[in-house]
């Protein structure tokens, strides 16, 4: 019997030094890889800089367009921008969100065009009638019925929109609106083209709708100018082609009568009032 001699062998400083190298790689190169981001930024921040405080990329122009009510002027006083304003040192959406602050601009549009243009494209609001509160200043609403201005009628010149009165402001969240059977069967009114021109719309929580129209109605022009149509809540459209109907069927049969008003709240039972006119127009125009 021999005595053991075996003895494990000892770790290789080869393999400690090769470990050591391996690691000692591993630290350089994220060394190397901070020091590059290190110095990106650096590169980028000198460029941005560069860009903007650069005379070469001042705004020379601003093109504006969509404009009708709204001033060239007005807008680019709302830009803030100057022929001193440097390009790409402005923030788009925060010019935009001024320039909608105009109670006549609905959405804008700021982009940049090559080195030294802004290009602004602006959409109007577009009025639908002119709504009348109590003793309240009287308000535009647009053609969503939401009310976006307070009527001038010396700047904005909306004579020819119809009047709404008989309707209360309502508050939702942080603003006010209109709402409501009235409001919505007011609305559905003003889609429709046959009635003529629409001067006064007068609204009523209980029998609807009464408007003062354009007397399309009655052939003798030397009638009215206007005749007051009572409507209700709803059928505006069936109701119009009935008033064109009793309009045709008076000129044919009562030529000595006038129509001076239209109650056509129930379309199944109207009601109309006339008025004794002159048929010599009658008689002369069918030659009797």
């Amino acid at each position: 019997m021999k005595q053991n001699r075996f003895k494990p062998e000892a770790p290789s400083p080869k393999g400690k030094s090769v470990s050591a190298i391996a690691s000692n790689k591993r630290s350089l190169r994220v060394f190397y890889a901070f020091g590059l981001i290190v110095l990106m930024s650096f590169a980028s921040i000198w460029v941005y800089d560069a860009i903007t405080q650069s005379p070469y990329f001042a705004i020379k122009q601003v093109d504006i367009s969509g404009i009708q009510r709204v001033k060239r002027n007005e807008v680019i006083e709302l830009t803030g921008v100057t022929n001193q304003t440097n390009l790409f040192q402005i923030n788009l959406n925060t010019i935009e969100q001024q320039i909608c602050c105009h109670p006549w601009i609905a959405r804008a549009s700021v982009k940049r065009s090559l080195f030294s243009n802004l290009v602004v494209t602006v959409v109007e609001e577009e009025p639908l009638a002119i709504v009348n509160i109590g003793n309240l200043a009287d308000i535009i609403i647009n053609t969503q019925g939401h009310p976006f201005k307070e009527y001038d009628p010396q700047k904005d010149q909306l004579n020819f929109l119809p009047t709404i009165s008989g309707m209360d402001l309502t508050r939702a969240g942080n603003s006010f609106g209109f709402e409501g059977p009235l409001f919505n069967g007011i609305m559905d009114l003003l889609e429709i083209q046959g009635f003529g021109r629409i001067d006064t719309i007068m609204g009523d929580e209980n029998i609807g709708i009464t408007i003062q129209a354009q007397d399309i109605y009655n052939k003798n022009p030397g009638l009215q100018a206007t005749l007051p149509i009572k409507l209700g809540f709803t059928r505006f459209e069936e109701k119009r082609i009935k008033a064109i109907k009793i309009s045709t069927y008076m000129d044919k049969y009562f030529p000595d009568k006038a129509i001076r008003a239209m109650d056509l709240y129930n379309i199944e039972k109207i009601f109309i009032t006339t008025k004794e006119i002159d048929a010599l127009h009658h008689t002369i125009e069918k030659g009797v």
